[in-house]
């Protein structure tokens, strides 16, 4: 089995039809697929892995190897449960922003805006897919017709690991918000998903973004598209880098199924999730992101 590779440019051709039966049947199959020819230029690509290996090596690299993740693996010979093996930070347009290493911010600005017209257009086939009115999920997600929607890039590096079967890269999880957008090392791997009981391979592929669906669209597709369990495992060889970027809903955004997606039966609304306020189900999130999803739905407080 493989993750599948979705030309995005084919939506604008005779395989349109073709193209968006592909797509639906990755949100609905797998929660992962591999967009090829997705309109980001490939020499805004090769500049960001340029910034961002520069920026690991510069600001990053020295920190993390006199990180606890490195002191306890050294101190133990236990498996180490509750760390990743990962250096990250997340960029957002109002907070500090790396200042040291040359190009980095006006690298990442120009990408993150490329990122976020690209999460609109999937929104959008996901909209045309689920039979939903065009721009639904964007205003569910944004609380409205506004830019209210929280839009973050994680920079993650995961450096070789001289004990990679004892600590993962990062552990096991569905990602709590919207459509999630990643740039992933061409060279090494270590992202796996979860598909019928087995981790499948990510396969590392140059230029693509890898699109996962988070635990929102769950519930606003009403459990059509299922947020899926990913992993990375910590590196042998090599420095792996992955940029990944969050379009994820207003903390004040009501999600709920969307009407056209619940069935009624009897009169009776059938609702497999509840509604609720975004930031209500992330304070549930932090505490339990690794824990099964489907006790965080039933948690979070219902609107």
């Amino acid at each position: 089995m493989a993750i599948p590779v979705v030309d995005f440019s084919k939506l604008n051709g005779e395989d349109r039809a073709k193209t968006m039966a592909q797509i639906a049947n990755a949100c609905q199959e797998w929660g992962f697929f591999q967009l090829v020819n997705h309109g980001i230029p490939v020499e805004l690509l090769e500049r960001v892995k340029n910034v961002s290996s520069e920026f690991y090596k510069g600001e990053r690299e020295e920190n993390f190897n006199k990180s606890k993740e490195v002191d306890l693996l050294d101190e133990s010979s236990e498996k180490l449960e509750n760390v990743d093996w990962e250096d990250v930070i997340t960029l957002l347009d109002d907070n500090e922003w790396p200042s040291k290493t040359p190009g980095f911010q006006e690298t990442m600005k120009e990408y993150r805006f490329e990122l976020k017209k690209l999460a609109e257009k999937v929104m959008q086939v996901m909209d045309e897919n689920l039979g939903l009115p065009k721009g639904y999920i964007r205003k569910a997600v944004n609380d409205g017709d506004g830019d209210n929607a929280f839009f973050g890039t994680k920079v993650s590096h995961y450096p070789p690991c001289p004990h990679p079967e004892r600590v993962k890269g990062l552990r096991a999880h569905t990602d709590a918000g919207g459509v999630i957008l990643l740039f992933q090392d061409d060279k090494v791997g270590g992202l796996q998903v979860l598909k019928d009981g087995e981790w499948i391979d990510v396969q590392p592929l140059p230029n693509t973004i890898v699109i996962n669906t988070g635990d929102q669209i769950e519930v606003l597709s009403n459990g059509r598209y299922k947020s899926a369990w990913h992993r990375v495992l910590s590196p042998v060889h090599g420095i792996r880098r992955s940029i990944a970027s969050f379009y994820n809903p207003s903390l004040k955004a009501t999600i709920a199924p969307a009407p056209q997606l619940v069935e009624k039966t009897n009169q009776q609304v059938e609702q497999t999730y509840p509604k609720f306020v975004f930031g209500d189900y992330m304070s549930v999130y932090v505490q339990q992101k690794f824990l099964p999803k489907e006790p965080r739905f039933q948690a979070v407080r219902a609107v």
